[in-house]
């Protein structure tokens, strides 16, 4: 199997770690897909990554499908919870740490612009989500080792990868002065080697049109 991905990107991320963490032999293919010559075109009518290469198959898209095709290939470990309880809580903590990305991206994206055409009440939006999003995984975190039940699963795997990002892309919002309990989560996660191994680097992509 072959995996496209970009190197800061966290849904590329997830994937890249749980293909480690379930010891599945594979081939990395790093591409920008905000450029031109992008890898994505072609193969994601969606120009977006990660994207799955399977010999014989059609290509998987979205870190979702991908990984839910990943705990079927490989079972051990599961990263979508058996329990329906669990499973529901791990997709939830999952959506709201994605929805933190996209709108970490769509600030990227914005500050991208020229000063003069960048919306400062975008901007102001993004950021809120962000706000409330990690305040809500604060909230949900509490003291616990795990997000969802007493072992590594989809929601720590999401939302490890979500707070790098933060560090990578929006490292003005301190989130490490304000939750303490999610410093601590960090701390006990943070030398996994399956996150050792893919910490996000930042792609230099083309100029966006103005």
């Amino acid at each position: 199997m072959k995996l496209i991905i970009a190197t800061p990107s966290p849904y590329a991320r997830k994937v890249r770690v749980i293909m480690r963490e379930k010891n599945i032999n594979f081939e990395e293919i790093i591409d920008v897909p905000w450029n031109t010559d992008t890898l994505t075109l072609g193969i994601n009518p969606l120009g977006k990554i990660p994207i799955l290469l399977r010999d014989g198959h059609e290509p998987l898209f979205d870190s979702k499908v991908i990984v839910q095709f990943l705990d079927k290939y490989k079972q051990k470990p599961l990263f979508y919870p058996k329990d329906p309880d669990e499973n529901i809580s791990a997709r939830l903590v999952e959506t709201v740490a994605e929805g933190i990305c996209d709108s970490i991206v769509l600030l990227f994206l914005e500050n991208s612009r020229n000063e003069t055409l960048r919306s400062k009440t975008w901007i102001k939006r993004q950021e809120k989500k962000i706000i409330e999003g990690v305040k809500y995984l604060s909230n949900n975190l509490q003291e616990k080792k795990y997000f969802v039940g007493n072992f590594f699963n989809i929601a720590d795997v999401s939302v490890f990868t979500c707070l790098e990002y933060l560090d990578l892309r929006f490292s003005k919002f301190k989130w490490r002065d304000r939750y303490q309990n999610l410093v601590s989560y960090w701390l006990i996660h943070k030398n996994r080697q399956s996150f050792i191994e893919t910490k996000p680097v930042a792609q230099v992509i083309e100029p966006l049109d103005n």
